[in-house]
């Protein structure tokens, strides 16, 4: 039986998680696991890669999507040589990587799917801009969006998965419209845009269904320009959340596996929901390179 190295977030979620919750949980269902509770994001990051450096191979997050971009990003950032296995318990505010593969939302359920030896080997894509190289595993963005999430982490934890409306219908006013080239494997694309979606999974924001069409193991990203007009934007994003934007006329879809985003103005970016930085951006898909526990 594997042994799990598991990291608890105490700041997923509206109220903090007790560790010993998830120790008992997973004695329990006798699964074997290490529970580590770092006090911060940076220690987080540094106890994944000094377990991954030992040799541990199957690690699990404790939070939501969030939490699972530390983990990939700290395995990632290193030459393992092989490809880890990583398992979620959801607690957090959101963890919608978990609902494309229809898992379960709840502690109990998730917790169960580390007894079994199933996983799906899934694509990572990168970030690559001022700020360095990054990856996401679900959901990136430029444009409104990203600055949604800019303003939601200043709401804080108490209002849960409404953090994200709220804050997209604060931004949206005075956001700025942008010339965009978005340039891929294939096309140039010249617009002017509202938002840039990069979709690996299809969910984000809490059960917004930004990407009904997209996989995590198909090698590319469903790419999305958002060309509505900032008074059409309220009535397209109930078309979101139902997955049904995609015949709107303002929304241009397409895939890709490697792409350039230029904006005229300045655009944040966001990935999983962490803000990085600002366009202009680039990034590729790296297939496979992570194995999700089902």
């Amino acid at each position: 039986m594997a042994r799990w190295q598991v990291f608890v977030n105490g700041a997923a979620g509206k109220r903090a998680m007790d560790p010993a919750r998830i120790r008992d949980l997973l004695q329990e269902m006798n699964v074997d696991a290490v529970v580590n509770a770092p006090a911060s994001r940076s220690e987080a990051y540094q106890l994944i890669e000094d377990a991954a450096r030992a040799g541990a191979q199957h690690f699990a997050v404790a939070g939501g999507d969030g939490t699972v971009n530390l983990a990939v990003n700290a395995l990632l950032g290193l030459d393992l040589g092989f490809r880890p296995v990583l398992g979620v318990l959801p607690v957090g505010t959101a963890c919608d990587l978990l609902r494309t593969f229809g898992m379960p939302q709840d502690l109990a359920g998730a917790a169960h799917h580390l007894t079994t030896d199933d996983t799906y080997d899934i694509d990572v894509a990168t970030l690559e801009g001022e700020w360095g190289l990054r990856y996401f595993v679900n959901v990136a963005q430029a444009g409104v969006g990203a600055a949604a999430v800019q303003t939601a982490v200043r709401f804080g934890r108490r209002l849960g998965a409404a953090c994200y409306p709220l804050a997209f219908a604060a931004r949206l006013p005075r956001f700025p419209r942008a010339n965009v080239t978005v340039t891929t494997e294939r096309r140039t694309i010249e617009s002017e845009a509202l938002a840039v979606i990069l979709a690996n999974g299809q969910f984000f924001a809490g059960g917004w269904n930004v990407a009904p069409r997209a996989t995590l193991m198909d090698g590319v990203l469903d790419v999305q320009v958002i060309n509505a007009r900032k008074r059409q934007a309220p009535a397209l994003v109930p078309k979101v959340v139902k997955g049904t934007h995609l015949r709107d006329r303002s929304v241009r879809r397409f895939t890709a596996s490697e792409f350039t985003i230029e904006t005229e103005p300045t655009w944040p970016v966001e990935g999983d929901g962490d803000l990085v930085g600002n366009t202009t951006v680039k990034g590729r898909v790296m297939s496979a390179a992570i194995s999700l526990k089902i």
